[in-house]
């Protein structure tokens, strides 16, 4: 066996575990892997994106975890690239680093009234909603009736689904209670699901579709003329089995007769909004009637129309987050690479590589992640006896990290959270239940250090 590959993964979501898993599966070349995450808890996307009612995805953490437990893997929480520590001293303590920090922040709409109060970012409530402690409970009240959700992809879906569901149903999720205290309390009796382009261009899921027709006292309303394709469209997606299942459960629900529910769901496909209106706070968006060009891009017909609402969530794209030190896309939100190696200054030399969403881009499902992870490591690993060529002994950043007094957590500070959450839980009869404030979460990582 060869010199031991000392490795740093920044990100401790689905992309720097898989990252972290497809190094240490591999015999070839013996790995030391620490994960840098600015959160005290790992599974990024998976513990703060995945919506709470999704068990059977949310389970994966039990995968990815099994990574952490490791003992070639070492987990440091709660510290910020950038900040906590440069990039220049992790790549002075490893022999290559790997960056997977995801696509952290949203596209905006870039129209007059955006920065309204009702004007959200998807994100930022999917943050809200699952526990994230850079997100008060606060953050959503939940006292208007009419809501637009701007996209159509799986993110739009599960919004819409979380702000139409009954309170009730998600008990037995792992759901912050002060949250759930507001859901409970919804106001909200109306929701329209706007997408610009028409159905055969969304990008849900069937599965996930599927789910909005089945909440209980739930009206869906579904224009039958918006369901129909020119030619050009309906040849193309012809074989396409997804958008035929889409417009199979869409067309079912036109079809439906209007029933006495609390609660509607209004899908309008080909409009886009083009200014939010109010005084003082969101009153109204007005939205464009849209067609696509002969080119295939979306045009205005120039019909407009006012409807009232009082909360908007953006869903049109995740987009990544600069790094101090790391070279980033500005145009893209992604981090410039080579076939998985970063790029600086038009080269690509060995030692920093990137994988999940901060290098391809917001595209995919979590699966897609493993794949990308596995290629990447396969690159790392095919420049190994290079990185490791002449190397002395590597410092531990632990030392640093100790002598600049941050109060970093481990594997074992992730494991109290872990047992407090999951003991919160069982005092309500779920399987966990949230910590959602940064105070909190530190003070449950830390007590194991407390004799």
């Amino acid at each position: 066996m060869g010199k031991v590959l000392r490795v740093a993964v920044v990100g401790a979501g689905p992309a720097g575990l898989y990252t972290a898993d497809a190094l240490l599966f591999q015999r070839d070349v013996p790995v030391e892997v620490d994960v840098f995450d600015r959160l005290p808890t790992p599974f990024g996307l998976l513990r703060y994106g995945v919506a709470p009612d999704h068990l059977k995805m949310k389970s994966l953490t039990k995968v990815l975890q099994r990574t952490l437990d490791d003992d070639r893997v070492r987990f440091f929480g709660s510290v910020v690239i950038g900040k906590d520590l440069t990039v220049e001293e992790l790549r002075a303590r490893y022999h290559a680093v790997v960056y997977a920090f995801g696509a952290s922040t949203d596209r905006g709409l870039g129209v007059p009234g955006e920065a309204l109060p009702g004007s959200a970012s998807a994100t930022h409530f999917v943050h809200w909603y699952s526990g994230h402690p850079d997100v008060p409970a606060d953050t959503f009240r939940l006292d208007a009736e009419a809501v637009a959700v701007v996209g159509v992809g799986n993110v739009a879906i599960d919004v819409t689904r979380m702000l139409l569901k009954d309170a009730g149903a998600l008990r037995r999720t792992d759901i912050p209670d002060p949250v759930l205290d507001v859901l409970a309390a919804s106001k909200v009796r109306e929701v329209h699901l706007l997408g610009r382009r028409g159905p055969a261009h969304a990008s849900f899921t069937s599965k996930e579709l599927r789910e909005l027709g089945n909440l209980e006292g739930v009206d869906v309303v579904v224009d039958p003329a918006q369901l129909e394709l020119d030619d050009v469209t309906a040849a193309r997606c012809a074989d396409n089995p997804d958008v035929q299942r889409n417009l199979t459960i869409l067309r079912e629900w036109s079809g439906r007769p209007r029933s006495a529910a609390a609660r509607s769901l209004h899908i309008r496909f080909w409009t886009r909004p083009v200014e939010l209106r109010g005084e003082g706070a969101l009153q109204a968006v007005v939205l464009e009637e849209t067609t696509l060009s002969g080119a295939g891009a979306v045009v205005s017909t120039g019909r407009r129309t006012e409807i009232p609402v009082q909360l908007l969530l953006r869903s049109i794209g995740y987009r990544g987050v600069a790094v101090a030190g790391v070279p980033f896309d500005e145009e893209r939100g992604t981090v410039p690479s080579v076939d998985g190696r970063v790029s600086r200054d038009g080269a690509s030399p060995p030692g920093e590589y990137v994988a999940g969403w901060i290098g391809r881009g917001p595209v995919g499902v979590l699966g897609t992640n493993k794949s990308d992870a596995e290629v990447v490591v396969q690159r790392l690993l095919s420049d190994a006896a290079f990185l490791t060529a002449g190397s002395s002994q590597l410092s531990d950043v632990t030392t640093l990290l100790r002598g600049r007094k941050v109060a970093f957590v481990d594997c074992s500070g992730w494991g109290a959270i872990d047992a407090a959450e999951v003991a919160r839980g069982a005092e309500r009869e779920r399987p966990r239940a949230k910590i959602a404030t940064w105070a909190e979460l530190l003070v449950a990582a830390h007590s194991a250090d407390v004799v």
